[in-house]
Formats: C-alpha cells, sequence, structure tokens
C-alpha cells in the first residue's frame, strides 16, 4: 500500500506519525482491538474510533488510486493520454472526478452525438458552438445529404454534439454539481390511487425538502415508498438557476448561433447533464442515510452488548406462555442448564398451585438465586404470579428482553449446544444467560435480530454487517473472556481468533482440561506466534497459576510487572488487586524502548483491579402493576418505563405492556436536544408521561418534559 499518511493525517487532523504507524500496524494484520490496547506508543493512544478511520480512509484511497490506474491504461490505450489529461487524473481528489475526467473516453453505447457526427455534422456544431454572426439556415444547407434531410435535422443533430460535449466537460459537470450541492431538493409524490397499504407513507404524499437538511430517517422511509411502488420520488435543484450555472459557462453572445447552444444546454441539462448528477447526489444522500443509521444501530448495539449483567448466579428463567404454559428451566452459576420444566399459572388451565409448588421446589432444590422472565406475550403476567409467590427476598427478579431469543432457539449454534430439547427449552435458557452476561450470549445471535436501530434492512447490508461486526468484537474484547468457560461464539470473536482456531480451543479444553496458563494457549493446533500475540491480552484465567493471567495485562509486558514487584520487595500475588501498593509505585522508573507510559498507566490500572468487567450490575425493576395493556393508558398518566430502542427522531420506550411508546426527540427535554444518544441510552429506566394514544395505529406518545 503507499504511504497514504500526510493525507489522512490532514483530513482527520491526527498528526502524521501516529496515522503512519497505525497504518503499518494494520498492514502487519493486527487487529483494532490489539492496536488500541496494546500498542498506544505506536498510535499516539488513539482510540477504536479514529483507527477505524485511519483504516476506511486508506481502503478508500487505495480503491481511488486503483480506479486511477485503471482509467490511465484505458485512455492510454486508445492513444488519447496527454501529459496535461495524466497530470489532471492524477492530481484527482475523488471518484468523481476522476470519472469526469474519463467520461469523453469511456466507452459507452452509440448516441445521438454519435449519429450526427457520422452524418457530417461535426463542422457545423463546432462552427456554431464558435457563437459567430453567420446566418445559421444559410450555414446548415452545406450539410444537408441523404441522411441529413432538412435544416432542422442538421440543427438538431448539431445541438445533439454540442449537448454530448458539453455533458462531458468537466468544468460544466462541476458547476451543475456544486448546484446541486447548494439547492438540490428531494420531492416525493404519491402514485395515482395509492392502495391502502401505501398510508403508511402519507406524509410523504406531497412532501419536499432541502437534500442538504433531510435526515437519515425520512429519506430511508421515502426511499422505501419509492421502492415498494408507492412513491415518486426525485432529487433536483430549480431548473432555470441549474440552466444559468450553464449559461454563464457556455454562453458568449446574442445571435443566432448563441440561440442554437442555448437550446443545446437546456437539452444537455434535461437529457444527460440532470439525470447523471441526480444519480449521483441520490446516491450520496443514500450513502450518507446508510452511515447514520448504521451508526445509531451501532451505537444501540453497543449499550445493548454492554447492558448490566447480574454475575455468575444459578438462575431460574421462565420463557412466559399461555395456553403453551410457561418454559422453566434451572441453571447453574456456569449457565449450565440442570433442570426443565413447563408450569400452566394462566388461562386457560389456570393450574397456579400447581405452578407455585413447582417453583418453590426448583428454587430450593437448585439454590436459584434469581428468576429471569421474558417480555414477550405473558411476561408482565408471570412477573406478577412469581411476585405473588413470596419467595426469599434474596432471589431477585427481573424482567429480560427476549428479543432475538426465538431466532437464536432455531439456530444450529442453539442445535449443537441443546441437541435434545426443543426450541422452547432453548429460548427460556437464553433469557436466563442474558441476565447472567448479555454480552456471552447475544454474540450467538445475528446483531440484525436483536430488535435495535432503524431501517436496518433498507440500508446497505455489507456496511451495516461490517459495522456491526465491529462493534461485537470491540464489545467482547472490551470485556474479555473467560478462556476455560467462554463458547466458540463468545472466542471467535476474540482478537486474533477466527471459527477455526475458536473450535479447536474448545476441542484443546475438552481433551486437556481447564488453561492453567495462558502460554498454554500456544499448545492449541493453529494458534501460532502472531494469533498468541493478538489474543493472549484478552483471554483471562481464573485461579490460574500467575494472578496476571487473569487480567488485562499482555503477557509482553509481565517482565515489567515482576520487575516492579521486585523492586518492591513483594510477589506478584501480592501486588495484583492491591490498590494500595499500586498506588506507591513510579511508573516512570520503568519505561523503555518496548513500554512507554500509557502501556503502564494501564498496567497499573489493571493491578488495582485485575479482571474488572467495565459493566454495571443489573438491577431489579417493577413496572406498574395496574397497567396490562394499551386499554389500561390515560392521556396524563406518568409511569415508569425502560429505554429498548433508540433512533435519531426519539426513542421507544418499555411501559410493561405489548407496546412500546416513543418519546420524540422533541419531547425528551425542556431544552434543545441534537442527539437522542446525548440523553438517554439502551436499558435505562425514565419516567415518562403519557400525552397521546393512538389505538388504530396501536402508538403510544409519551413525554420525558419535567411539567410544572
Amino acid at each position: 500500500m503507499q504511504d497514504y499518511s500526510k493525507k489522512i493525517s490532514e483530513k482527520l487532523n491526527v498528526p502524521r506519525k501516529s496515522i503512519y504507524n497505525t497504518i503499518k500496524l494494520l498492514e502487519e494484520g493486527n487487529t483494532i482491538p490489539f492496536i488500541s490496547r496494546y500498542r498506544k506508543e505506536s498510535t499516539g493512544n488513539l482510540d477504536e474510533t479514529i483507527i477505524q478511520h485511519v483504516e476506511k480512509e486508506a481502503v478508500r484511497l487505495e480503491e481511488l488510486d486503483s480506479r486511477r490506474e485503471t482509467i490511465l491504461g484505458v485512455i492510454a490505450g486508445q492513444g488519447k493520454l496527454t501529459p496535461e489529461l495524466k497530470g489532471s487524473i492524477i492530481q484527482a481528489e475523488s471518484i468523481a472526478h476522476v470519472e469526469d475526467l474519463y467520461l469523453p473516453y469511456k466507452p459507452k453505447r452509440k448516441t445521438r452525438a454519435d449519429n450526427a457526427r457520422e452524418q457530417g455534422l461535426g463542422p457545423l456544431a463546432e462552427k456554431i458552438r464558435g457563437q459567430n454572426d453567420f446566418d445559421i439556415s444559410q450555414e446548415s444547407k452545406k450539410f444537408l445529404n441523404e441522411k441529413v434531410k432538412t435544416i432542422k435535422d442538421a440543427l438538431q443533430g448539431a445541438r445533439d454534439i454540442i449537448a454530448q460535449d458539453i455533458n462531458e466537460d468537466k468544468t460544466a459537470r462541476e458547476g451543475v454539481r456544486a448546484y446541486f450541492k447548494k439547492r438540490a431538493v428531494i420531492y416525493s409524490r404519491s402514485i395515482k390511487e395509492p392502495p391502502r397499504q401505501a398510508l403508511k407513507y402519507s406524509d410523504y404524499f406531497d412532501y419536499s425538502e432541502s437534500l442538504s437538511n433531510i435526515s437519515s430517517h425520512r429519506f430511508l422511509a421515502i426511499s422505501r415508498g419509492c421502492r415498494e411502488g408507492y412513491l415518486n420520488v426525485s432529487v433536483l435543484p430549480d431548473e432555470d438557476g441549474a440552466l444559468k450555472v450553464l449559461e454563464e459557462l457556455f454562453l458568449a453572445a446574442e445571435n443566432q448561433a448563441a440561440a442554437q447552444v442555448k437550446l443545446a444546454l437546456k437539452d444537455c441539462y434535461r437529457r444527460l447533464l440532470a439525470p447523471s448528477i441526480e444519480k449521483e447526489f441520490t446516491n450520496k444522500a443514500k450513502e450518507k442515510a446508510d452511515e447514520e443509521a448504521i451508526k445509531v444501530f451501532a451505537h444501540n448495539l453497543r449499550q445493548l452488548l454492554m447492558a448490566p449483567v447480574l454475575g455468575p448466579k444459578s438462575i431460574l428463567a421462565l420463557d412466559p406462555g399461555f395456553r403453551t404454559g410457561c418454559k422453566a428451566v434451572c441453571l447453574n452459576a456456569q449457565g449450565d442448564l440442570l433442570h426443565t420444566a413447563t408450569i400452566y399459572p394462566h388461562p386457560p388451565a389456570s393450574r397456579k398451585k400447581e405452578a407455585e409448588q413447582k417453583i418453590k421446589e426448583m428454587v430450593n432444590k437448585y439454590k436459584i438465586e434469581a428468576v429471569a422472565i421474558g417480555n414477550g406475550t405473558g411476561g408482565r403476567e408471570t412477573r406478577q404470579f412469581v411476585s405473588s409467590i413470596g419467595l426469599d427476598k434474596k432471589v431477585g427478579i427481573f424482567m429480560v428482553n427476549e428479543a432475538g431469543a426465538s431466532i437464536y432457539s432455531a439456530s444450529q449454534a442453539a442445535r449443537e449446544e441443546f441437541p435434545h430439547h426443543d426450541v422452547t427449552v432453548r429460548g427460556a435458557v437464553s433469557i436466563g444467560r442474558r441476565l447472567a452476561d448479555p454480552l456471552a450470549e447475544l454474540v450467538k445471535i445475528d446483531p440484525k435480530s436483536i430488535g435495535v436501530g432503524q431501517y436496518q434492512h433498507d440500508v446497505d447490508q455489507a456496511k451495516l454487517k461490517n459495522s456491526l461486526q465491529q462493534v461485537v468484537e470491540s464489545c467482547v474484547n472490551q470485556v474479555g473472556a473467560n478462556l476455560n468457560t467462554a463458547s466458540k461464539h463468545l472466542l471467535v470473536h476474540v482478537s486474533g481468533l477466527g471459527p477455526k482456531i475458536a473450535q479447536n480451543i474448545i476441542d484443546y479444553r475438552s481433551e486437556h482440561g481447564p488453561f492453567k496458563a495462558r502460554l498454554e494457549l500456544k499448545m492449541v493446533p493453529k494458534l501460532g506466534e502472531k494469533a498468541f500475540e493478538q489474543c493472549a491480552g484478552f483471554l483471562r484465567i481464573q485461579g490460574g497459576k500467575n494472578p496476571l493471567d487473569f487480567s488485562a495485562v499482555h503477557p509482553e509486558s509481565y517482565y515489567v510487572v515482576e520487575k516492579i514487584a521486585k523492586d518492591l520487595g513483594v510477589n506478584i500475588k501480592e501486588l495484583a488487586g492491591n490498590s494500595g501498593i499500586a498506588e506507591r509505585i513510579d511508573i516512570s522508573r520503568y519505561t523503555d524502548d518496548k513500554v512507554g507510559l500509557p502501556t503502564l498507566q494501564d498496567i497499573i490500572s489493571e493491578l488495582a483491579k485485575p479482571g474488572r468487567d467495565p459493566r454495571k450490575i443489573v438491577d431489579e425493576f417493577e413496572f406498574r402493576e395496574d397497567i396490562n395493556s394499551i386499554e389500561d393508558l390515560r392521556e396524563g398518566m406518568a409511569l415508569k418505563g425502560i429505554i429498548t430502542n433508540i433512533t435519531n427522531f426519539g426513542a421507544f420506550v418499555d411501559l410493561g405492556i405489548k407496546t412500546d411508546g416513543l418519546v420524540h426527540i422533541s419531547e425528551m427535554s425542556a431544552g434543545f436536544v441534537k442527539n437522542p444518544h446525548d440523553l438517554v441510552s439502551i436499558h435505562q429506566n425514565v419516567d415518562v408521561k403519557i400525552i397521546g394514544i393512538d389505538k388504530d395505529r396501536n402508538r403510544i406518545a409519551l413525554s420525558m418534559k419535567v411539567l410544572a
């Protein structure tokens, strides 16, 4: 790869040395989590987000260079590559500008202008474009022949040639492009006699907005309506203004020839330039909307994966149901399935006494410390039932968001894990494990099935997948993974590992028992030095031979800790976890050519709290018992809820019923809110007030404003 550090440094406003080193580390096969955590000295302490931008920009510049080289080769092959043209192409800073320069030389289907040239009208077009005073009719007669039979035909052919030349003129395209950028408007109109299913797009049946101002979610909604055939959409500036741009560039007189050029300009704009630039700007707007929607999805996914945890506890998990009953499973602190049962506390069976007895027996027999209840159909009623049993107060009762649990229960991963149990058991297990460790369980599910984000099916799926994959990897590596208990689905996201090595770790663990030291990873087939370097710091061994193996201190830095311990006159076991000792360390004494102050600061933080989990501990939450459906709601009612999803236009709140309410961005605060993520987060408990109920469309409008 070429050295793009200077260009990227200027664009991102990051020191060139940091950019150069980051690109070099990426080229050497280092992962972004590894670079951001263990190569801070090289990158100048760049975080994951900046490193991702560096990688993205380097790829863009490489693709631009590749396209540039292809175009230079094609034009050179035609024998038309002049030094001036070559210089212009090399200096072009974007794909659009490179393509503008290439357009006159680009192989294309035969055009009206090509036909006119074959008919000998090129000289006439050239003379007209010169805009000198002459008799247009008399001049046109000179070009009449068997194919050009009238003066009208001759002038039309000449204008076709002029129109194509202007369309392929770099200055013309840049001028129109600049006007589009300032003045383009997106227009949306309904088709004639739209069907009933099109009414969800009624806000856009007669709609227009500046393209530069339209929000991501509105653009994607309009695009979906167009794709489904309910809306007609265009992206254009006012035509008179665009034509004025062209006239200022190409009109040089007021005579018969100039009048023909003016007609050619209008034809060029309507038939060639406008459709081309409209497509370009529509695509750019789609890319921008996709980027924003993907950003929202990624932000929500990160919050969901980093949700508060209960930790290693014995759990009774319930997957609620009415007619088919509630599936109950008992899990130990490691998440292993110990017992399954089905209870029927709700109508139509209503076997409450029997269900109560079964729950008490399971709680006592399996020493249950918490009850996890899925928040789907029957979840609210099941929680009320369990709360009424009178379990020991030490047994917490938690509602768990079960979005995507049904996807997991029917997946290949679930079948491999529980080949002898049906989907109801697998779903209940997933609910219980989500309470203990949401991250470890949710990595088994396609992020798109988890139920956060906006318009995820409308955006570029490859970009969405890549972005969400980066979020999952970032979260897994931020938390770390217990090497002796992590599933293959979790291990596969650890820096430096993949499906094959993750499976090899599982197989090695099954054959040889728990890992006793990180260095033992080198015994795993296919896990070489590079993979070990990338993964070792993110894999934890609890109760191993070396206390540092449970920390985020990388094995490559163990020698520093050993030196610190020796200087303090303690062993590593005494040093790890002793914040008092850690505070006495003068880290400036331990810098060398391998370890600088940023890494030493991380090491000291880890020594104070080795293996610390950055996530919070989950709290119990209760919805109002008298609210069970939308029928129980009244305007003005104050309720507590839980944020389940955040979009650019507001936040959705679980009120304990089937339908989530929406706090529009305008109702989130008395002050201006630019981005809902600045104010709320997934799983946050909030106080809301009902300000609108639309039972026909099943919509609930909420407000978080503090009302007098």
